[in-house]
């Protein structure tokens, strides 16, 4: 049930900066599911009337929530909740298997799918010999039509003869020839777009992004994928449960 806006009005005696806790109450708000994925957050006049606070201060909570990730501001449009793809670290699935399990509508536009012979950073990934050919595929994943990562995927040519076979998801393909992986290792780390990866993604350069490495095995121990993915920050959360 959404609760009434007046839930939201910072406390005027708090030490707190009035926008910083009105900030955080509508961070809380969001993650709590409060509003949905992509419905509109109340305007800042709105916020302003309703809460007895300035327009100045509803404008700076909603830009540290828009640099957060939480809110998209759309030109013409309004403010709205950003979607996020929560990714489990502890599970192996493919893109499409997560979007459609969240209610998204999964798709890629292919920007290269050819044949070469590996690369050093391939051959030392994946155990290959030298002069070993291997499959790429490079394409945009999207979610809802909006682009949320640019992904390079290496497999020996072995698994996947001709990469223009995948027409949609590569781990149903590699899965229906007995060669999805069972297990795989990825390293996560920040990185800033290039301009490249900018007008791919719809987003500013220099913008935050994740990097992902994942090396993926068959049940014999046979490393066949190493997958590169550059995620949008602001639509990707990586989610994982610990325990002690």
């Amino acid at each position: 049930m959404l609760s009434p806006l007046t839930d939201f009005k910072p406390d005027s005696d708090s030490a707190t900066p009035l926008y910083l806790q009105l900030a955080n109450k509508l961070a809380t708000a969001i993650h709590g599911g409060i509003w949905q994925p992509d419905e509109a957050l109340p305007s800042e006049r709105t916020l302003s009337d309703q809460l007895s606070i300035s327009r100045v201060t509803a404008r700076k909570a909603i830009d540290m929530l828009c640099e957060r990730g939480l809110l998209t501001r759309k030109q013409g449009s309004g403010t709205f909740i950003t979607p996020k793809l929560e990714q489990p670290l502890s599970r192996l699935t493919n893109f499409s298997e997560e979007l459609r399990q969240r209610g998204f509508l999964p798709g890629s536009q292919w920007l290269s799918r050819e044949t070469g012979v590996a690369a050093p950073e391939e051959i030392l990934s994946l155990g290959l010999s030298p002069n070993t050919v291997v499959s790429r595929l490079k394409r945009l994943r999207t979610a809802d039509n909006v682009v949320m990562a640019i992904e390079s995927s290496t497999i020996p040519s072995q698994y996947l003869p001709n990469p223009k076979l995948v027409t949609d998801s590569l781990y149903n393909y590699l899965d229906a020839n007995g060669a999805a992986p069972t297990r795989a290792l990825q390293h996560i780390r920040a990185v800033n777009a290039t301009a490249e990866q900018a007008k791919l993604a719809g987003i500013k350069q220099g913008a935050a992004m994740l990097f992902i490495t994942r090396v993926g095995y068959h049940a014999n121990g046979t490393a066949i994928e190493l997958t590169h993915s550059y995620c949008r920050s602001d639509y990707y959360d990586f989610v994982a449960e610990l325990f002690r």
